[in-house]
Protein backbone atom coordinates (compact mmCIF):
# COMPACT_ATOMS: atom_id res chain seq x y z
CA UNK A 1 0.00 0.00 0.00
CA UNK A 2 2.70 2.70 1.27
CA UNK A 3 4.48 1.99 -2.51
CA UNK A 4 1.08 2.64 -4.00
CA UNK A 5 0.97 5.97 -2.65
CA UNK A 6 4.27 6.81 -3.19
CA UNK A 7 3.98 5.99 -6.95
CA UNK A 8 1.07 8.41 -6.84
CA UNK A 9 2.42 11.61 -5.51
CA UNK A 10 4.69 12.28 -8.80
CA UNK A 11 1.49 12.25 -10.68
CA UNK A 12 -0.50 14.68 -8.36
CA UNK A 13 1.99 16.84 -8.19
CA UNK A 14 2.39 16.86 -11.91
CA UNK A 15 -1.41 17.33 -11.83
CA UNK A 16 -1.08 20.20 -9.60
CA UNK A 17 1.67 22.02 -11.22
CA UNK A 18 -0.25 21.56 -14.69
CA UNK A 19 -3.41 23.50 -13.40
CA UNK A 20 -1.14 25.86 -11.64
CA UNK A 21 0.46 26.60 -15.31
CA UNK A 22 -2.77 26.81 -17.43
CA UNK A 23 -4.10 29.55 -14.80
CA UNK A 24 -0.65 31.60 -14.94
CA UNK A 25 -1.12 31.32 -18.63
CA UNK A 26 -4.62 32.43 -18.70
CA UNK A 27 -3.73 35.23 -16.09
CA UNK A 28 -0.83 36.53 -18.26
CA UNK A 29 -2.43 36.92 -21.59
CA UNK A 30 -5.51 38.77 -22.73
CA UNK A 31 -7.22 40.06 -25.75
CA UNK A 32 -9.03 43.65 -26.15
CA UNK A 33 -12.03 43.48 -28.98
CA UNK A 34 -11.83 45.98 -32.03
CA UNK A 35 -13.51 49.72 -30.83
CA UNK A 36 -12.71 48.88 -27.04
CA UNK A 37 -10.11 49.69 -24.39
CA UNK A 38 -9.03 48.08 -21.44
CA UNK A 39 -8.40 50.01 -18.16
CA UNK A 40 -5.36 47.32 -16.53
CA UNK A 41 -4.55 48.09 -12.58
CA UNK A 42 -1.33 46.75 -10.73
CA UNK A 43 -2.67 46.41 -7.22
CA UNK A 44 -5.57 48.72 -7.36
CA UNK A 45 -2.83 51.40 -9.44
CA UNK A 46 -4.04 52.20 -12.49
CA UNK A 47 -1.27 50.78 -14.74
CA UNK A 48 -2.44 51.42 -18.63
CA UNK A 49 -4.84 51.39 -21.09
CA UNK A 50 -5.09 48.43 -23.37
CA UNK A 51 -6.19 48.92 -27.14
CA UNK A 52 -7.89 46.15 -29.40
CA UNK A 53 -5.23 42.73 -29.72
CA UNK A 54 -3.66 40.10 -27.47
CA UNK A 55 -1.74 41.44 -24.13
CA UNK A 56 0.59 40.49 -21.39
CA UNK A 57 0.39 40.90 -17.56
CA UNK A 58 1.45 39.94 -14.91
CA UNK A 59 -0.52 37.27 -13.49
CA UNK A 60 -1.95 38.18 -9.77
CA UNK A 61 -0.18 41.60 -9.67
CA UNK A 62 -1.99 43.08 -12.90
CA UNK A 63 -5.49 43.09 -13.37
CA UNK A 64 -7.99 43.91 -15.97
CA UNK A 65 -10.71 46.21 -14.29
CA UNK A 66 -13.10 47.36 -16.64
CA UNK A 67 -13.27 47.11 -20.96
CA UNK A 68 -14.66 50.93 -21.97
CA UNK A 69 -17.01 50.50 -25.26
CA UNK A 70 -15.59 53.10 -27.79
CA UNK A 71 -18.64 52.82 -29.75
CA UNK A 72 -21.15 55.51 -30.39
CA UNK A 73 -24.15 54.93 -27.59
CA UNK A 74 -27.42 56.53 -27.32
CA UNK A 75 -29.26 57.67 -24.17
CA UNK A 76 -33.12 58.41 -24.33
CA UNK A 77 -34.06 61.24 -21.84
CA UNK A 78 -37.71 61.37 -21.30
CA UNK A 79 -38.82 64.55 -19.72
CA UNK A 80 -41.88 66.32 -18.34
CA UNK A 81 -41.60 70.37 -18.58
CA UNK A 82 -43.61 73.40 -19.30
CA UNK A 83 -43.70 75.99 -22.29
CA UNK A 84 -44.38 79.91 -22.24
CA UNK A 85 -47.90 79.40 -22.51
CA UNK A 86 -47.88 76.76 -19.31
CA UNK A 87 -48.81 73.84 -21.17
CA UNK A 88 -47.04 70.54 -19.59
CA UNK A 89 -45.61 68.64 -22.60
CA UNK A 90 -43.59 65.00 -22.80
CA UNK A 91 -40.71 65.41 -24.57
CA UNK A 92 -37.93 62.73 -25.43
CA UNK A 93 -34.07 63.64 -26.20
CA UNK A 94 -32.04 61.14 -27.74
CA UNK A 95 -28.40 61.77 -26.91
CA UNK A 96 -26.11 59.71 -28.90
CA UNK A 97 -22.01 59.89 -27.22
CA UNK A 98 -18.94 58.10 -27.28
CA UNK A 99 -15.92 57.88 -25.14
CA UNK A 100 -12.69 59.90 -26.59
CA UNK A 101 -10.21 57.40 -27.53
CA UNK A 102 -7.71 59.82 -26.26
CA UNK A 103 -9.56 60.17 -22.96
CA UNK A 104 -10.77 56.91 -21.50
CA UNK A 105 -8.77 57.39 -18.64
CA UNK A 106 -11.37 60.06 -17.96
CA UNK A 107 -14.10 58.85 -19.24
CA UNK A 108 -14.39 55.83 -16.72
CA UNK A 109 -11.76 57.56 -13.61
CA UNK A 110 -13.59 60.89 -13.11
CA UNK A 111 -17.28 59.97 -13.65
CA UNK A 112 -18.99 57.01 -11.61
CA UNK A 113 -22.42 56.73 -13.93
CA UNK A 114 -22.17 58.30 -17.46
CA UNK A 115 -25.91 57.95 -17.92
CA UNK A 116 -26.90 59.31 -15.28
CA UNK A 117 -24.55 62.38 -15.57
CA UNK A 118 -26.24 63.58 -19.09
CA UNK A 119 -29.34 62.49 -18.00
CA UNK A 120 -29.18 65.55 -15.35
CA UNK A 121 -27.29 67.83 -17.64
CA UNK A 122 -30.39 67.07 -20.54
CA UNK A 123 -33.05 68.21 -18.02
CA UNK A 124 -31.20 71.08 -16.90
CA UNK A 125 -30.96 72.28 -20.48
CA UNK A 126 -33.93 71.39 -21.47
CA UNK A 127 -36.83 72.75 -18.63
CA UNK A 128 -34.29 76.14 -18.93
CA UNK A 129 -35.12 76.40 -22.82
CA UNK A 130 -38.56 75.22 -23.02
CA UNK A 131 -40.38 77.38 -20.75
CA UNK A 132 -39.26 80.47 -22.80
CA UNK A 133 -41.42 78.68 -26.42
CA UNK A 134 -45.25 78.73 -26.96
CA UNK A 135 -46.63 75.15 -27.17
CA UNK A 136 -46.84 76.14 -31.16
CA UNK A 137 -43.07 76.97 -31.47
CA UNK A 138 -41.79 73.87 -29.74
CA UNK A 139 -42.48 71.88 -32.44
CA UNK A 140 -41.44 74.11 -35.03
CA UNK A 141 -38.37 75.14 -32.69
CA UNK A 142 -37.35 71.16 -31.77
CA UNK A 143 -34.02 71.49 -33.57
CA UNK A 144 -33.06 74.50 -32.10
CA UNK A 145 -33.35 73.05 -28.63
CA UNK A 146 -31.77 69.84 -29.74
CA UNK A 147 -28.83 72.12 -30.89
CA UNK A 148 -28.28 74.05 -27.09
CA UNK A 149 -28.65 70.71 -25.91
CA UNK A 150 -25.72 68.96 -27.45
CA UNK A 151 -23.53 72.48 -27.32
CA UNK A 152 -23.96 72.26 -23.41
CA UNK A 153 -23.58 68.95 -23.50
CA UNK A 154 -20.20 68.98 -25.29
CA UNK A 155 -19.06 71.80 -23.14
CA UNK A 156 -19.17 70.10 -20.30
CA UNK A 157 -18.55 65.75 -21.47
CA UNK A 158 -15.55 66.87 -22.89
CA UNK A 159 -13.64 67.15 -19.94
CA UNK A 160 -14.99 63.74 -18.89
CA UNK A 161 -14.10 62.16 -21.39
CA UNK A 162 -16.84 61.93 -23.67
CA UNK A 163 -18.05 63.49 -27.07
CA UNK A 164 -21.19 64.07 -27.83
CA UNK A 165 -22.41 63.45 -31.66
CA UNK A 166 -25.85 64.53 -32.13
CA UNK A 167 -28.93 65.11 -29.64
CA UNK A 168 -32.36 65.28 -31.42
CA UNK A 169 -35.72 65.69 -29.75
CA UNK A 170 -37.66 63.08 -31.14
CA UNK A 171 -41.05 63.26 -29.82
CA UNK A 172 -42.80 66.17 -28.16
CA UNK A 173 -46.50 65.18 -26.78
CA UNK A 174 -48.80 67.32 -24.88
CA UNK A 175 -51.67 66.47 -23.21
CA UNK A 176 -54.25 64.97 -24.71
CA UNK A 177 -56.71 67.83 -23.90
CA UNK A 178 -54.50 70.47 -25.06
CA UNK A 179 -54.01 68.07 -28.38
CA UNK A 180 -57.62 67.60 -28.55
CA UNK A 181 -58.24 71.78 -28.55
CA UNK A 182 -55.12 72.29 -31.34
CA UNK A 183 -56.71 69.89 -33.75
CA UNK A 184 -60.17 71.52 -33.05
CA UNK A 185 -58.63 75.09 -33.35
CA UNK A 186 -57.45 73.67 -36.93
CA UNK A 187 -60.42 72.32 -38.01
CA UNK A 188 -62.19 75.68 -37.37
CA UNK A 189 -59.24 77.37 -39.31
CA UNK A 190 -60.11 74.93 -42.09
CA UNK A 191 -63.83 75.14 -42.09
CA UNK A 192 -63.28 79.02 -42.17
CA UNK A 193 -61.44 78.37 -45.20
CA UNK A 194 -63.57 76.48 -47.03
CA UNK A 195 -66.86 78.76 -46.01
CA UNK A 196 -64.83 81.27 -47.49
CA UNK A 197 -63.97 79.82 -50.52
CA UNK A 198 -67.51 78.08 -50.87
CA UNK A 199 -68.83 81.67 -50.89
CA UNK A 200 -66.09 83.15 -53.34
CA UNK A 201 -67.56 80.67 -55.57
CA UNK A 202 -71.23 81.20 -55.54
CA UNK A 203 -70.30 84.71 -56.03
CA UNK A 204 -68.51 83.90 -58.99
CA UNK A 205 -71.30 81.66 -60.58
CA UNK A 206 -74.03 84.67 -59.75
CA UNK A 207 -71.50 87.27 -61.23
CA UNK A 208 -71.46 84.69 -64.85
CA UNK A 209 -75.33 84.32 -64.15
CA UNK A 210 -75.89 87.63 -64.16
CA UNK A 211 -73.05 88.34 -67.40
CA UNK A 212 -74.61 85.11 -69.06
CA UNK A 213 -78.43 87.28 -68.71
CA UNK A 214 -77.41 90.77 -69.11
CA UNK A 215 -75.49 89.40 -72.50
CA UNK A 216 -78.40 87.69 -73.56
CA UNK A 217 -81.11 89.99 -73.00
CA UNK A 218 -78.73 92.42 -74.91
CA UNK A 219 -78.87 90.00 -77.88
CA UNK A 220 -82.70 89.93 -77.30
CA UNK A 221 -83.07 93.28 -77.48
CA UNK A 222 -81.39 93.46 -80.08
CA UNK A 223 -83.31 90.63 -81.94
CA UNK A 224 -86.58 92.70 -81.31
CA UNK A 225 -85.00 95.45 -82.57
CA UNK A 226 -83.68 94.01 -85.89
CA UNK A 227 -87.46 92.51 -85.80
CA UNK A 228 -88.71 95.53 -86.05
CA UNK A 229 -86.44 97.18 -88.27
CA UNK A 230 -87.52 93.87 -91.18
CA UNK A 231 -91.13 94.43 -90.35
CA UNK A 232 -91.47 98.14 -91.02
CA UNK A 233 -88.95 97.51 -94.05
CA UNK A 234 -91.31 94.43 -94.92
CA UNK A 235 -94.23 97.16 -94.86
CA UNK A 236 -93.08 100.13 -96.32
CA UNK A 237 -92.01 97.86 -99.67
CA UNK A 238 -95.97 96.42 -99.49
CA UNK A 239 -97.35 99.37 -99.09
CA UNK A 240 -95.24 101.06 -101.57
CA UNK A 241 -96.28 97.78 -104.03
CA UNK A 242 -99.87 98.12 -103.11
CA UNK A 243 -100.23 101.64 -103.95
CA UNK A 244 -98.56 101.07 -107.23
CA UNK A 245 -101.21 97.67 -108.05
CA UNK A 246 -103.90 99.64 -106.99
CA UNK A 247 -104.60 103.18 -107.70
CA UNK A 248 -106.26 105.77 -105.90
CA UNK A 249 -105.27 103.80 -102.45
CA UNK A 250 -103.76 105.83 -100.01
CA UNK A 251 -100.87 104.82 -96.83
CA UNK A 252 -103.52 104.61 -94.28
CA UNK A 253 -106.13 102.43 -96.32
CA UNK A 254 -103.29 99.19 -96.77
CA UNK A 255 -102.02 100.14 -93.08
CA UNK A 256 -106.21 99.86 -92.05
CA UNK A 257 -106.07 96.42 -93.88
CA UNK A 258 -102.92 94.90 -92.66
CA UNK A 259 -103.92 95.42 -89.36
CA UNK A 260 -107.48 94.58 -89.30
CA UNK A 261 -106.47 91.45 -91.02
CA UNK A 262 -103.87 90.53 -88.29
CA UNK A 263 -106.21 91.05 -85.88
CA UNK A 264 -108.77 88.71 -86.93
CA UNK A 265 -106.18 86.44 -87.49
CA UNK A 266 -105.54 86.45 -83.62
CA UNK A 267 -108.51 86.08 -82.86
CA UNK A 268 -108.68 83.15 -84.73
CA UNK A 269 -105.65 81.33 -83.55
CA UNK A 270 -107.34 82.50 -80.14
CA UNK A 271 -110.60 80.91 -80.84
CA UNK A 272 -108.77 77.14 -82.60
CA UNK A 273 -106.35 76.42 -79.05
CA UNK A 274 -108.37 74.71 -76.45
CA UNK A 275 -106.06 76.03 -73.37
CA UNK A 276 -104.77 79.67 -73.55
CA UNK A 277 -104.63 82.25 -70.84
CA UNK A 278 -105.59 85.09 -73.25
CA UNK A 279 -108.31 87.61 -71.75
CA UNK A 280 -110.37 89.84 -74.57
CA UNK A 281 -111.49 93.21 -73.19
CA UNK A 282 -115.05 93.39 -74.72
CA UNK A 283 -114.81 96.15 -77.78
CA UNK A 284 -117.45 97.69 -80.17
CA UNK A 285 -116.74 98.56 -83.73
CA UNK A 286 -116.67 101.82 -82.70
CA UNK A 287 -113.56 101.90 -81.16
CA UNK A 288 -111.86 99.58 -83.51
CA UNK A 289 -110.77 103.15 -85.12
CA UNK A 290 -108.88 104.42 -82.11
CA UNK A 291 -107.47 100.42 -81.85
CA UNK A 292 -106.04 100.94 -84.79
CA UNK A 293 -104.58 104.37 -84.45
CA UNK A 294 -103.13 102.87 -81.19
CA UNK A 295 -101.47 100.13 -82.95
CA UNK A 296 -100.35 102.34 -85.97
CA UNK A 297 -98.66 105.02 -83.51
CA UNK A 298 -96.74 102.27 -82.00
CA UNK A 299 -95.90 101.00 -85.70
CA UNK A 300 -94.28 104.43 -86.27
CA UNK A 301 -92.64 104.63 -83.08
CA UNK A 302 -90.97 101.21 -83.63
CA UNK A 303 -89.69 102.66 -87.03
CA UNK A 304 -88.19 105.22 -85.27
CA UNK A 305 -85.47 103.08 -84.11
CA UNK A 306 -84.41 102.24 -87.67
CA UNK A 307 -84.53 105.75 -88.91
CA UNK A 308 -80.77 106.23 -89.18
CA UNK A 309 -80.09 102.79 -90.92
CA UNK A 310 -82.82 103.33 -93.05
CA UNK A 311 -81.60 106.50 -94.10
CA UNK A 312 -78.08 105.25 -94.82
CA UNK A 313 -79.71 102.67 -96.96
CA UNK A 314 -81.91 104.96 -99.01
CA UNK A 315 -85.06 103.36 -97.72
CA UNK A 316 -87.85 105.86 -97.81
CA UNK A 317 -87.66 108.83 -94.76
CA UNK A 318 -89.64 108.37 -92.22
CA UNK A 319 -91.22 111.85 -92.47
CA UNK A 320 -92.41 110.43 -96.31
CA UNK A 321 -94.18 107.27 -94.41
CA UNK A 322 -95.20 109.27 -91.85
CA UNK A 323 -97.02 111.84 -94.53
CA UNK A 324 -98.14 109.09 -96.40
CA UNK A 325 -100.00 106.75 -93.36
CA UNK A 326 -102.12 109.67 -92.94
CA UNK A 327 -102.85 110.41 -96.40
CA UNK A 328 -102.37 113.95 -95.77
CA UNK A 329 -98.80 115.84 -97.13
CA UNK A 330 -99.16 118.52 -94.37
CA UNK A 331 -99.87 116.77 -91.44
CA UNK A 332 -97.35 114.84 -88.90
CA UNK A 333 -97.26 112.85 -85.99
CA UNK A 334 -95.36 113.22 -82.63
CA UNK A 335 -93.50 110.24 -81.44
Amino acid sequence: MENQYFNFMPILVLGTFGFFLIGLLINTFFTVNQQSAAIVQRLGRFLREAGPGLHIKIPFLDKVVVRVNLRVQQLDVNIETKTEDDVFVQLIVSVQYYVLPQKVYDAFYKLDDANKQITSYVFDVVRAQVPKIKLDDVFAKKDDIANIVKSELAQVMEGFGYGIMKALVTDIDPDPKVKESMNEINAAQRMRVAATEKGEADRIIKVKAAEGDAQSKALQGRGIADQRQAIVAGLRDSVDEFRKAVAGTTAKDVMNLVLMTQYFDMLKDIGASSRTNAILIPHSPGNLATLTEQMRNAMIEADQTVKTPNARDGAMPESDLRLEYEGSPTRTHSA
